[in-house]
């Protein structure tokens, strides 16, 4: 079979085939909406919060006001026992607790240490808590400049330093715009990867696995045109939907996502040719998503992890995906920035290419079914 009828054989199995079909095209269009929809919102809201004032002076009635004034907080109950609010933080009702302690007006209004206010948070979910501490901190500040009387010590002190934050990228400092364009990474090649493999498994059941370098060469080629769409699409078309903040470094975009895409492909192709029928690709490789996700380095430093662990997540193109696109789709960078993902992206394509060329195409007469 020659290049062109393989890579159009190869289509047409794609399209005609319910299972690939929903697989490699129509699940990309689906995650491209289903996975962002529970970060609609961007960052936590109104998260409930148990304050104890054993202050009870004007100030601390302000500092509850404003607390539950902000986006971030609602407080759902004033307590002046810390047993009450910690019982009300087991038992689910409230994600953290604020105590303002005795004497803080008295304490803040001489100048004179003694006094504060402390936070305790549910660290099960690290982002509400840091959402609480945040929002804590920055109706403190406010009391400090704008209640306190004249002739404290932050007016003999003149006006506190004043910090200004400008995000380089996911302006919105939302958490769908920082885990999105990665995941987005792990949705193509997950779903190229499972759709190759449980093609080639379809072919080793029937015992025509085996092909020429033409036939193979297109097939590879057909697979990775499948990649390509998917990255464009969620690239391009879905970031602009979901609002993801976009700084595309179109130049690097356009080198590796076929790189990439060839790469996953090989891979599939490779890993399918050793599985005995179609079905094995998802009960062996659905189990694979979340764990290459984490091993991306979008959740915890890559150069932090143990060296064995981390020279196996460069074996993902996932990973030197994310290390390449994030950068270039949202933050603006270079080819000469991202050069090692990509050099690394291409060592993979090529890698993977040969072990598949090596592994599936042979001279030898198709072998019987269940081989």
């Amino acid at each position: 079979m020659t290049f062109d009828r393989a890579f159009a054989a190869t289509w047409h199995a794609i399209l005609t085939s319910r299972t690939l079909l929903s697989m490699m095209l129509l699940s990309v269009v689906l995650y491209a909406f289903y996975y962002p929809a529970p970060y609609a919102h961007e960052a936590p809201q109104k998260l409930p919060v148990v304050v104890v004032d054993q202050d009870n002076s004007a100030l601390s009635r302000a500092m509850i006001l404003d607390l539950d004034a902000t986006r971030a907080v609602s407080v759902v109950a004033v307590v002046a026992d810390p047993a009450a609010a910690r019982a009300d933080m087991r038992g689910g009702k409230a994600d953290g607790i604020v105590l303002i302690a005795d004497g803080l007006e008295r304490q803040l209004r001489a100048g004179t240490p003694g006094s504060g206010v402390a936070i305790w948070v549910n660290a099960t979910y690290l982002l509400r808590a840091s959402t609480i501490g945040e929002a804590v901190s920055a109706v403190i500040r406010n009391i400090a400049q704008t209640r306190l009387l004249p002739g404290g010590q932050i007016t003999r002190a003149g006006a506190p330093v004043t910090i200004v934050r400008e995000p380089l990228f996911n302006r919105t400092g939302g958490y769908k715009g920082y885990v999105f364009p990665a995941v987005a990474i792990i949705i193509v090649q997950q779903t190229l990867l499972f759709g190759a493999a449980t093609f080639m498994g379809g072919r080793r059941r029937a015992g025509t696995w085996r092909m020429r370098a033409a036939e193979f060469g297109g097939t590879l080629a057909a697979f990775s045109s499948v990649g390509v769409l998917g990255c464009c699409f969620l690239f391009g078309l879905a970031f602009w939907i979901q609002g993801v903040p976009v700084d595309t470094g179109i130049v690097g975009t356009v080198m590796a996502v076929p790189v990439f895409a060839t790469a996953v492909a090989a891979l599939g192709l490779l890993a399918g040719s050793a599985m005995d029928r179609s079905e094995r690709a998802m009960y062996m490789l659905g189990p694979t998503s979340v764990p290459l996700f984490f091993l991306t380095g979008a959740t915890y430093p890559l150069d932090q992890m143990p060296w064995f662990v981390a020279a196996f997540a460069r074996l993902a193109p996932s990973t030197a995906g994310v290390h390449a696109f994030v950068p270039l789709n949202q933050m603006g960078a270079t080819v000469r920035e991202v050069a090692l993902p990509l050099a690394t992206l291409a060592v993979l394509a090529v890698g993977y290419s040969l072990l598949a060329y090596w592994r599936i195409v042979a001279s030898a007469q198709p072998e019987r079914a269940g081989d």
